[in-house]
């Protein structure tokens, strides 16, 4: 076997699925076909990777044998239905149709772009749709995508079937859309995005702490919302919110690939243009006015996320008002993530004991979260005995390789003798 193949199929998968996918999407306009022959292809790439080498351009590889897949398949198809070989020759020069319309202005191009839209159609519910999105566009594990719905795996899977199901059946179209038709799915769009980042922000499994490439794809996704739609208030606000949590991703993993908590963060590395601009954006007129909940709640965030950022040290954070700004949010969103949030900000404000007692009640299933900031708590507060057996739970729930390092790290000091 060549070493290195299976790395670079991993990392074609993870890193241009969305990609691969709107292009064969673009080209021949079926989502059954184009999963199948992805599919296909990245199995076909595990049996001949590992004997002749990767490509040297694995994405092109899978895309091309993808392609002879669909076509071969319509072939069939055209073949069985005594129907015009026309059809293949029709498909194959779809794209450059679309590309060729007009008035450029006002559609929306962005090929990833519309494959979000498509997924995240009136016809589908809001949660199924972000689920389809998260796992067909971006390529996260449907594990992830049940945490980070916290729900349980086989409904998220469920939910994920049922929607391919209903694309198929109802015939939505991906196609190259105007930019109005962006209003009725904004809000879907923006917490699919928030979701996507959020993944890349904190992977719930695998061996990286951080996926900076999919967070930064997210971003990227609502910069070209907000460019089409300047006046709407989601994107504003989500981009201000993602740029403040995403302009520490320097400093949050040191150089051996370890956790490194905020309080102990190089606030030097932190990306201050990308912070000078997110504070911009909570500036923005388009925010003054009446703001539904989803979108209120993001610039809440945001705000909490700016009183990080402008602290000029982790001792200098003002953790009374944060947690001012929490209790706000709580009004908007009731979610645990958002309490255990708060808990945390308690806890800092006002001690651990304070923060333990923020946390009781506080259930997230299949997060490891809720134990893990339990324990640190609890260690803090000098329950040693009770911290230890609160590590061994997140540990137990934990699958993302380099928190459980940190878990660990943090289980063994709390377990020293004297502590």
């Amino acid at each position: 076997m060549i070493v290195g193949a299976e790395t670079a199929l991993e990392t074609v998968v993870r890193e241009e699925w969305g990609r691969l996918t709107s292009l064969l999407l673009a080209q021949f306009r079926r989502l059954d076909l184009v999963e199948d022959a992805l599919g296909d292809a990245v199995e076909a790439a595990t049996r001949h990777w590992p004997v002749s080498g990767a490509p040297d351009n694995p994405a092109g590889w899978l895309l091309t044998t993808a392609r002879r897949r669909i076509l071969d398949r319509l072939r069939g198809e055209a073949m069985a239905h005594r129907k015009a070989p026309l059809l293949v020759t029709e498909a194959v020069g779809r794209e450059e149709g679309l590309r060729a319309m007009a008035d450029p202005g006002g559609l929306v191009e962005d090929d990833l772009l519309r494959l979000v839209l498509m997924c995240t159609h009136p016809a589908l519910a809001p949660e199924s749709a972000s689920a389809l999105t998260l796992r067909m566009v971006l390529g996260i594990s449907t594990h992830d995508i049940a945490r980070l719905f916290l729900v349980s795996e086989p409904t998220a899977a469920a939910r994920i079937t049922r929607a391919k199901k209903k694309i198929v059946a109802a015939g939505i179209p991906f196609g190259v859309l105007a930019a109005d038709a962006l209003p009725e799915r904004l809000e879907t769009v923006a917490q699919t995005a928030y979701l996507a980042f959020t993944a890349g922000y904190a992977p719930g499994s695998g061996a990286d702490l951080l996926r900076a490439d999919l967070a930064g794809e997210a971003i990227r996704l609502v910069r070209v919302v907000r460019d089409l739609r300047p006046q709407e208030p989601a994107p504003v606000a989500l981009l201000a919110l993602m740029l403040l949590q995403h302009s520490r991703r320097d400093a949050r993993v040191d150089a051996d690939g370890r956790l490194v908590l905020l309080d102990d963060q190089d606030r030097g590395r932190w990306r201050h243009d990308e912070i000078d601009e997110a504070v911009a954006l909570l500036a923005d007129p388009v925010l003054a006015g009446p703001l539904t909940p989803l979108v209120a709640s993001y610039v809440v965030q945001a705000r909490i996320a700016a009183e990080h950022a402008r602290a000029p040290s982790a001792g200098e954070t003002s953790w009374e008002r944060i947690v001012a700004l929490y209790d706000l949010l709580l009004q908007l969103t009731g979610s645990p993530g958002a309490r255990l949030a708060r808990a945390v900000a308690v806890a800092e404000a006002s001690g651990p004991a304070a923060g333990l007692v923020a946390l009781e009640g506080i259930e997230i299933p299949g997060s490891h979260r809720v134990a893990a900031v339990r324990a640190e708590l609890l260690a803090r507060a000098g329950d040693t005995a009770r911290a230890v057996v609160a590590y061994d739970e997140a540990l137990e729930l934990c699958r993302n390789e380099a928190e459980r390092a940190h878990l660990l790290e943090r289980r063994d000091r709390a377990a020293l003798p004297g502590r």
